[in-house]
């Protein structure tokens, strides 16, 4: 599901740009601060209605603009393709508007358009707090268990009104007995699909890891996020007086978390920092072959920020043979092209976009 058009307005420092990107691969060059980033970031919006690098809307809007736009055109399989748009304005209002239509939610857009981001930032799927860990692996649920949205949405929806009654502090029990059994319900079955999604992946992971580095000892496991001998229903009963106590709860599925491992030891204590990024991005490429495998007829693309940083000649050439393998879109920002240029098949769709000063324009 390649972007074979890319329109970007008043992102950050970039001058208006519509782009004819290459559905294989897209290379970014150009200065420290010229803009090559910003370009990554506009596609991330126009898939998730939200920037990577800033969680306020302020300094994405260019200076003196009320609001920024990105369009993008996807290609889909059979020759048909999909139009999508987002505005986000200073007053953090958003319009999201796919095939004409006003769409309802962000959700819409994610599934249109899946994106995979590999940036400085991603180290902290290791060293990170658990929600990073889960937010990865929900994006790969979601993208292929159409039921899972709905129960997430049910999960929280129960988890919020349990929290809000706990910290009332002393109740009747029978009050939580409603928002319990929801919980009980949407958590098991998120659980169930996690479990499956990461028995498919882990495999793929493996495989994905063992073309880039060798490393002895490395599991990735999962924690539900209570204990597995015990069902739901019965943990939150057991800890009810601890949930009183302390007015929120304890387990269930907003505490899973992914547990990468090397020889029993936390991973991101052991590993080097190239090591960490190999890892991180073998994760995410497995995501995106599994969601192709799974998903006949539709991909992920890509964001790779400043490729080439900590990885030595032979594991970029290693990394980006992956990406090629993948079959996919793929943008890669880096500030020297030539550094990338013997990486790539000569059968290989390949664009390249040089930026300076925000002006973006096509070399090749």
């Amino acid at each position: 599901m390649p972007l074979s058009r890319l329109t970007v307005t008043a992102v950050r420092n970039l001058h208006s740009v519509t782009l004819l990107p290459s559905p294989r691969i897209n290379l970014v060059s150009g200065p420290n601060g010229s803009g090559k980033t910003s370009l990554l970031e506009a596609i991330h919006i126009l898939g998730l209605a939200r920037s990577f690098r800033s969680t306020r809307l302020q300094p994405v809007i260019q200076y003196q603009r009320d609001s920024c736009t990105v369009f993008g055109e996807v290609f889909l399989s059979g020759g048909n393709s999909s139009k999508i748009g987002i505005t986000r304005s200073r007053q953090a209002d958003y319009d999201i508007r796919i095939n004409g239509q006003n769409a309802r939610s962000t959700a819409e857009l994610a599934e249109v358009l899946p994106l995979q981001l590999i940036n400085p930032d991603s180290f902290r799927l290791l060293e990170g707090a658990p929600k990073q860990r889960r937010q990865y692996l929900d994006w790969g649920v979601f993208h292929v268990e159409h039921r899972f949205l709905p129960a997430w949405q049910r999960l929280q929806k129960s988890l919020k009104q349990r929290n809000s009654l706990l910290r009332r502090g002393r109740i009747e029990r029978s009050l939580l007995a409603p928002w319990e059994a929801e919980l009980v319900a949407s958590g098991e079955q998120i659980d169930g699909f996690r479990q499956a999604y990461l028995q498919q992946l882990k495999p793929v992971f493996e495989g994905v890891l063992a073309e880039l580095l060798q490393i002895d000892g490395l599991t990735l496991s999962y924690f539900r996020g209570w204990d597995r001998e015990r069902g739901l229903a019965e943990v939150l009963e057991s800890q009810f007086d601890r949930d009183m106590a302390l007015g929120h709860t304890q387990a269930g599925p907003q505490r899973a978390d992914l547990r990468l491992r090397v020889n029993g030891m936390n991973a991101a204590e052991v590993l080097s920092r190239g090591q960490q990024k190999l890892v991180v991005c073998a994760m995410k490429i497995a995501q995106g072959r599994l969601l192709g495998l799974m998903e006949r007829q539709r991909g992920c693309v890509f964001l790779v920020d400043d490729l080439p940083s900590e990885l030595d000649r032979h594991h970029r050439q290693a990394l980006c043979r992956l990406l090629e393998s993948l079959d996919c879109q793929v943008f890669i920002s880096c500030v020297d092209a030539d550094s990338l240029s013997e990486c790539w098949q000569a059968d290989t769709p390949l664009s390249m976009f040089h930026v300076e000063h925000g002006h973006i324009v096509q070399t090749e």
